[in-house]
């Protein structure tokens, strides 16, 4: 009996020994395979991609935001519309319309139209494809320079499916955001390669990626100040300092000499003194100038800059609005597509608790420069990037914007992930502890975004979620209203219509939209004083007779004929050429004339009533009212005359 049991025990021992052998031969096989760099890192950026896409594919079956920059860039613009052609072309390079010049943004949405027509799924596609592609990239260019693919990795993907992030991608108008991006990192890429071997060509190369970049979108400006963080960290080209550097280095040679998975050789790069690294930026600081300027002359000739504040206000606002960045990159709940300025009613609380934060993780960053140098290159990239649209040169009204963070966010992704790893291993947590933990916050990201990406589906899920989760948002009230008068449902428009009024008193608009919900809701009595109450608000001439015109056209229908009157010639008074006026007025004063001679027939209607109908064109009609004015008054000579003229001019 002990011989079999014997016997069955190896053989059970040798069955695990081939087993075990198989596994090692397998992990063997896909070690010796991800073990090359470049596939391994081309693998996981191939992965990242392909997890983006799919992350963001609810987007694919949203519709344009047909009140919000949509129907600018595309479903209303008739050069977008007609696809790539040369006059497309030209008229994107000269334009500035809508507050930007973006010309590569125009040529983008043009080859949508050209590919998809007015399919907005198509449009949705090429977005999410731009993010996806800017999601490997951005893994590459990390895990290239630091030589962490782990932490770039996870970098990478935290970026990708942050909800802060839902804005630029399911936005349709917000392609010039994912577009910009693309060509940002691909020049962060080309500078990488110059630094390495610096040469005119490829020095070229990288300020012609950058040109491309701020002609997508021009908050890339901020490049060039860019490429010195990277000098700083990770390529460590700044000479001086040396210490930093060196110190960083020996961690790095240290962990990669135990065995540490999360490491790999970086690029190696000659250190140079600051300020010739300085000078090396200089072409391209010459085309931020140049791009500036003709952003500040498209803003102020589009009326983007039309919100004064004093520079006060302005300054307490970009404090705050850094906090509250910050804030949501660690809890993306209640985003909003409109953040209302609170002009001079911040706090005082809320900013000094903003400002001493700021100042604290700034003071931290810099003290620990030389052992943890990502702090302080990922705050400065965080802050450095946010100046073109922080506030200080208010452009529109909102206080901030989910899309002001694409890039930005990069930076506090860098230092959460580098600082979570190492602090993580100074409390020797296992790499299956790491992992779990960084899995349950991916997961959870995720789920906020598919969140996030309901909200986007329409205009009306779009305004109702800002509208829910904001105060006093004048914006998101308007274009609810607006959203559901398109949708017919006049009566539940018309309390968000009255908010925006009543948060903004003074503009013309809101109480316009109120006056034409009750108009169109069949309210038309109530609608009236509404439309009157607003003219001595309306500054626009073209605002100013389409009102005249709206009273015209609404005392006309209910039969006050002197006040439609009065209205249309306070049109005609505004542009004598406006042909619907005119018509409109002949029309009540060819409807007068009829219930004149209706109510008190008179040989004196008749004649009016004659020369009417007969600059209608309606000349039949027109002889028998000059007859009808002989019958009553045979004495009335111009009535003789008229119909004596009418019949030698008939045929």
């Amino acid at each position: 009996m002990s011989v079999k049991v014997g016997s069955r025990n190896q053989r059970r021992r040798k069955r695990r020994e081939l087993a075990e052998e198989r596994k090692a031969g397998a992990r063997s096989a896909g070690s010796s395979l991800l073990a090359l760099p470049r596939t391994r890192q081309l693998t996981l950026s191939l992965l990242l991609a392909l997890v983006t896409l799919a992350v963001y594919s609810p987007a694919i079956r949203h519709r344009f935001i047909f009140n919000y920059d949509d129907e600018h860039y595309v479903t209303d613009n008739s050069h977008v519309q007609a696809g790539l052609t040369w006059e497309t072309f030209v008229w994107a390079l000269r334009s500035t319309e809508y507050s930007n010049w973006h010309p590569l943004t125009w040529l983008s949405h043009a080859l949508d139209c050209e590919l998809y027509g007015a399919n907005p799924a198509g449009h949705h596609f090429s977005s999410i494809v731009l993010h996806a592609l800017s999601v490997g990239l951005l893994f590459l260019l990390l895990a290239r320079t630091t030589g962490s693919p782990g932490r770039s990795f996870l970098a990478a993907a935290l970026w990708a499916i942050h909800p802060f992030n839902v804005e630029s991608v399911a936005w349709v108008a917000e392609r010039k955001n994912v577009l910009s991006t693309f060509f940002f990192l691909l020049t962060l890429g080309a500078y990488g390669w110059y630094a390495h071997a610096p040469a005119l060509k490829r020095y070229a190369i990288v300020a012609m990626l950058f040109v491309f970049g701020l002609a997508a979108k021009p908050m890339v400006i901020t490049l060039p100040c860019v490429l010195l963080l990277l000098d700083f960290w990770p390529l460590r080209r700044i000479q001086g300092w040396g210490q930093t550097a060196h110190r960083f280095r020996d961690d790095e040679e240290h962990e990669r000499s135990s065995g540490n998975p999360d490491s790999a050789k970086p690029l190696s790069m000659s250190p140079r003194p600051f300020s010739q690294l300085v000078f090396e930026k200089l072409p391209l600081l010459a085309l931020c100038v140049a791009s500036g300027a003709v952003t500040i002359f498209a803003q102020r000739s589009g009326g983007s800059m039309r919100l004064a504040l004093p520079l006060g206000v302005r300054l307490e606002n970009a404090v705050y609005a850094y906090a509250v960045y910050v804030w949501k990159t660690l809890w993306p709940v209640d985003l909003a597509v409109f953040y209302p300025h609170p002009g001079a009613a911040l706090a005082a609380w809320r900013l000094g608790l903003a400002a001493f934060f700021l100042l604290a993780v700034s003071v931290l960053a810099w003290q620990l420069r030389s052992t943890r140098p990502y702090l302080l290159m990922g705050w400065l990239w965080f802050l450095g990037t946010l100046v073109p649209v922080i506030g200080v040169i208010q452009v529109g009204e909102q206080a901030m914007a989910d899309r002001y963070a694409y890039v930005p966010l990069i930076g506090l992704l860098l230092m959460m992930v580098w600082g979570g790893a190492d602090l993580a291993d100074y409390r020797r947590l296992s790499v299956g502890v790491q992992a779990k933990s960084a899995a349950a916050v991916l997961l959870v990201l995720t789920l906020l975004t598919w969140r996030q990406l309901g909200y986007w589906q329409s205009a009306y899920e779009l305004w109702s979620h800002a509208v829910d989760v904001t105060k006093n948002n004048y914006i998101a009230e308007e274009n609810l209203g607006v959203t559901l008068m398109a949708l017919k449902r006049f009566d539940e428009a018309l309390p968000h219509l009255q908010n925006a009024a009543r948060i903004r008193p003074n503009d013309p608009w809101s109480h316009l939209n109120v006056a034409s919900d009750l108009a169109l809701g069949g309210h038309k009595r109530e609608a009236i004083p509404t439309y009157e109450a607003t003219i001595p608000l309306i500054t626009d001439p073209k605002m100013l007779l389409r009102t005249y015109e709206i009273l015209g056209r609404l005392y006309g229908e209910l039969e006050f004929y002197s006040q439609a009157r009065a209205n249309y010639e306070d049109a005609l008074r505004i542009n004598p050429q406006q042909a619907s006026a005119r018509d409109a007025l002949a029309k009540i004063e060819l409807s007068e004339a009829l219930r004149n001679v209706a109510e008190s027939p008179s040989g004196e209607g008749y004649l009016r009533l004659g020369k009417l109908l007969q600059q209608a064109g309606r000349l039949p009609e027109a002889l028998t009212a000059y007859k009808k004015a002989l019958e009553l008054d045979p004495k009335l000579r111009e009535a003789r005359k008229s119909l004596d003229a009418l019949k030698k001019a008939k045929p």
